[in-house]
């Protein structure tokens, strides 16, 4: 069990973010899992993990990952799984710089933003001659109007050409697709693994990130939670990187989980136009 724990930043409009998940170990397994907020500068957390196997205590390990995205991973035998998390965000962290290799690697295709499929896709759609920041806009505002939010419209297994395709997906389709026409067009873009106060339905949820000037700037085309108000969680390439929860060697099934995220006070309005950072 983690108890409550304090990183010092800046001020903010606070956000309480809860997390509750129930999973069936069927056979011995190692079982990873990303629900915490990310441990980054200038972020002031206090926060509560309390994870149980039949009502006893397990063993935890915590790996911090790339962009202070936080690994838990555990040993487990067969029972019932328990996880409840709670945190109070009292600041905003401080913006992910943009580091030398993330042109790099965030303009490679990868496995659910298939970028090398949408070259020729993106010269006929999009005005290659624009500046980054209005590409940005358009794409945004193109899978926003290209797509329609209905779950259970997609497998998780689907990438960003299966959903150009359907046309209907949910968060991280969204982002999916935004990220591989993103990289299609030049623009280095990640996905990040977020909570959402404001989200309806409320769930885990998924934006993009994509560098404009140096800055890496959210896109969230399903509008369903204003930017400002966003929680980081995990960053990566797309959903392989992000989930909420990897198994290793054994089954499990998960039973249920619940997600809450608000802020105190009221939610932020949010123009689509302009350029936010998640904090």
């Amino acid at each position: 069990m983690l108890g409550f724990i304090t990183y010092g930043g800046g001020m903010t409009l606070p956000r309480d973010v809860s997390a509750r998940l129930e999973v069936s170990i069927d056979d011995p397994t190692e079982l990873e899992m990303q629900i915490t907020v990310a441990k980054l500068p200038g972020l002031q957390l206090a926060e509560e993990l309390k994870i149980e196997l039949d009502g006893s205590p397990v063993d935890v390990e915590e790996l911090v990952a790339d962009h202070g995205s936080r690994i838990h991973r555990m040993q487990l035998g067969r029972g019932l799984l328990t996880i409840d998390y709670t945190a109070e965000v009292l600041t905003a962290a401080n913006p992910i710089p943009v580091e030398s290799t993330d042109r790099s690697r965030y303009l490679r295709p990868s496995r659910y933003a298939e970028c090398d499929k949408f070259f020729g896709f993106v010269a006929g759609q999009f005005d290659l001659s624009l500046p980054e920041g209005e590409l940005l806009n358009q794409v945004a505002t193109f899978v926003e109007q290209r797509l329609n939010y209905i779950p259970g419209a997609s497998d998780p297994i689907d990438g960003a050409a299966d959903t150009l395709l359907a046309g209907a997906g949910v968060c991280r389709d969204y982002a999916h697709l935004v990220v591989a026409l993103l990289r299609a067009l030049n623009i280095p873009a990640r996905l990040v693994a977020v909570y959402a106060p404001g989200c309806s339905p409320m769930d885990f949820h998924a934006v993009a990130e994509a560098i404009i000037d140096g800055e890496w700037v959210v896109v969230d085309s399903t509008r369903l939670a204003p930017r400002q108000s966003l929680v980081r969680i995990a960053t990566g390439r797309d959903a392989a990187d992000t989930a909420f929860l990897d198994n290793h060697r054994g089954t499990i099934t998960l039973n249920k989980y619940e997600v809450t995220a608000t802020v105190r006070g009221e939610l932020p309005y949010d123009d689509a136009t302009a350029r936010v950072m998640i904090g």
